[in-house]
């Protein structure tokens, strides 16, 4: 059973980072000297930006993602790739795909060979503590993501608004786009105020899903959302539910369609595709019509 996001695969991050990295990249430093990775609530002295994790953290959450996800369609002749480019659907050198489920395992990728996009916003869930001294070095857990000032990952409303802009920009780039769903994957609970705007982008097609891969994301079982009303938001709890929902989205072919017309329009546009033999063409004809 492979696991999800948790303390080691944290632990592991920052047992790789100070391979290369000093304590002060991957940590604030308090006014008694000790090293954090968020400043604790409540904590009365000055505090600053930790920039530096950034990019750190970026790199090793869509590596983690690439591998979880490669885990899932092993079987399947399928790859994950990072960082994919694909111009076509606005994929850019400067705007990568975090992750794609592609039929070909290289950087460049056609519209055509992509099956999934997934964008990553993780980040560190937990507060730790490092400590170097005679008897060696030490990590510790001083406390979720509740007993610090951070919020990390999708309870960021900047990562949500990246998220959702990032995919908005990919749904209007091309209709080539159209086929392929979007996930964003976290690993926190999203806050109550993005609910309703989950479920509706959703509903609307512009997203296929919030999902977060950390099942504990709170020490005392405390309050940690499941699922929004219609799965705009949802918490995975083992890899096999991933693994179920993964190929679950991978064996429907959807389509994203988003117009304005005139009700005029529309009723002409139904009836003409009214007229086809089959609810597959009668979609078909619908689709290149409003998409005219």
């Amino acid at each position: 059973m492979e696991n999800l996001w948790n303390k080691d695969v944290e632990k592991k991050f920052f047992t790789e980072s100070m391979g290369f990295a000093t304590p002060e990249q991957l940590f604030y430093v308090t006014d008694n000297d000790k090293y954090v990775a968020y400043w604790p609530k409540g904590y009365p002295g000055e505090k600053s930006t930790l920039q530096s994790r950034n990019s750190l953290i970026g790199n090793f959450t869509e590596k983690w993602t690439t591998d979880l996800i490669q885990k899932v369609i092993n079987d399947k002749g399928l790859f994950a790739v990072q960082g994919a480019i694909c111009e076509e659907i606005a994929l850019s050198n400067m705007s990568p795909a975090d992750v794609v489920i592609s039929k070909k395992k290289t950087i460049n990728q056609k519209p055509e060979d992509i099956l999934a996009i997934i964008e990553v916003k993780m980040s560190i869930v937990w507060n730790w503590e490092f400590r170097k001294d005679k008897s060696g070095v030490s990590l510790t857990c001083i406390g979720d993501y509740k007993t610090h000032q951070g919020n990390p990952g999708l309870l960021r409303s900047d990562s949500m608004l990246k998220a959702i802009g990032k995919s908005i920009n990919i749904r209007v780039s091309s209709f080539k786009a159209s086929k392929i769903p979007i996930i964003v994957m976290g690993n926190t609970p999203i806050t109550n105020s993005y609910y309703s705007k989950v479920d509706h982008l959703k509903v609307a097609g512009i997203v296929q899903g919030f999902w977060s891969v950390n099942p504990h994301p709170l020490d005392n079982n405390g309050e940690n959302i499941k699922k929004t009303d219609k799965q705009g938001y949802y918490r995975f709890d083992n890899f096999e539910e991933l693994r179920h929902s993964i190929e679950h989205l991978l064996s429907e072919e959807r389509n994203f369609f988003s117009s304005m017309k005139s009700r005029k329009e529309l009723g002409q546009i139904i009836e003409l595709a009214n007229k086809e033999e089959t609810y597959e063409k009668k979609g078909e004809v619908f689709l290149k019509l409003i998409n005219e």
